[in-house]
Formats: structure tokens, C-alpha cells, sequence
């Protein structure tokens, strides 16, 4: 039986993580985005990225899409910190804020979460690598509909994802991604 103090420390989390449907993504009003999308926005296509490259590649979508779920979620804390700012910055290890985090919730969702998120950080396993290609394909995808929308500035975030790839999945889709629209998609549907 779960006590009240645990329920509240779990339910402080879940109002927690709410937080990033209004954090936005920094970096990218370095690029001129005016309104860039929110962390919980990216966490989103970053987890349905995650699976489709884990079916793909071999590895187990729905352990690639929770390790992307959770890739984030520290940023309630330290916020989302460009990669420029970071040079002059010293932040917490994400799985010291994730201890911070859940530190009052129930003992199983303390335990799962500081694991998931010390494997997303630490292993060197096929499902942290595709979650970490996920990560960087919703990213240049990303860009490319700011491209789209007329910001002129995402070449370096579409360079340096492409750059970070590993999988021989996440290399072909962003190849993809790049000769392509966004709306193409639905081409599929109206032909």
C-alpha cells in the first residue's frame, strides 16, 4: 500500500513534468525562432522517432520510445541550456535532477525512473543508441519545417544532427527528411 506522502511525492512529479508543455526549446531562438515548439512538444515526436527507428534497427520500440519519454524531463530544473551556453555553464548531471526529482514519490517510480534515465545517459546498448539518434532526427526535422517557415539560420542544427547519427536507419530517414516538404506526407493520401 502506497502512503500519502508517496502518492503526493508521485502526483508533485506528474504536475512536475506538466511544466514542459511551456518550457521551449532554447537553441532555437538562437536560430531566430520566434516561437519555438516546448520541451514536452519535442519529447513527443522524439518518442515516436524512437520506435519507428527501434523497429527498424532490431530493438525494442517500446524501451526506445520510454528512454526518449524521459530524455528530457530534468529540464523542469536546469532548464533547456543551448549548446553555446553550455561552455560557460556547470550543471547538474541529469540523473542527480532526476533523483532530486522523484526523491518523494513511490519506491518503484523512483527506482525505474533513476534506471531508465542512468541508462539513457550511461549504457552503451542498440536501444540508447537509436533513442539517442531519435533525439537528433526530431531535431533536423525540426529545422527543416523552420526552413520551411523561413528561418534561415537551422543549417548548423541540421549539419550537426546529421553529424551525430549512428544508425544506418536514422541516416537514411533524415536523407530522407532533408529532400522532402513537410506536407509530402500527404501526398500519399490525396493521390
Amino acid at each position: 500500500m502506497t502512503d500519502d506522502k508517496q502518492l503526493r511525492g508521485t502526483a508533485s512529479y506528474l504536475f512536475e513534468a506538466g511544466m514542459l508543455k511551456r518550457a521551449k526549446r532554447q537553441g532555437w531562438w538562437i536560430a531566430g525562432v520566434k516561437d519555438p515548439e516546448s520541451v514536452a512538444e519535442h519529447s513527443f515526436r522524439t518518442g515516436i522517432i524512437g520506435a519507428v527507428l527501434a523497429m527498424m534497427e532490431g530493438a525494442d520500440p517500446a524501451k526506445v520510445a520510454l528512454l526518449c519519454l524521459f530524455h528530457d524531463t530534468q529540464e523542469t530544473r536546469v532548464g533547456d541550456i543551448p549548446h553555446v551556453s553550455r561552455r560557460y555553464l556547470t550543471a547538474a548531471s541529469n540523473e542527480r535532477v532526476t533523483a532530486d526529482q522523484v526523491s518523494a514519490a513511490h519506491p518503484a517510480v523512483v527506482a525505474g525512473l533513476q534506471a531508465l534515465v542512468e541508462e539513457y545517459e550511461n549504457a552503451e546498448n542498440l536501444e540508447v543508441t537509436v533513442a539517442h539518434d531519435a533525439d537528433k532526427l526530431e531535431c533536423l526535422i525540426q529545422a527543416v519545417e523552420y526552413r520551411e517557415q523561413g528561418y534561415q539560420n537551422v543549417q548548423p542544427w541540421i549539419d550537426s544532427s546529421l553529424g551525430s547519427l549512428k544508425t544506418e536507419s536514422a541516416h537514411a530517414l533524415a536523407e530522407a527528411a532533408l529532400t522532402m516538404t513537410s506536407l509530402e506526407w500527404q501526398k500519399v493520401y490525396l493521390t
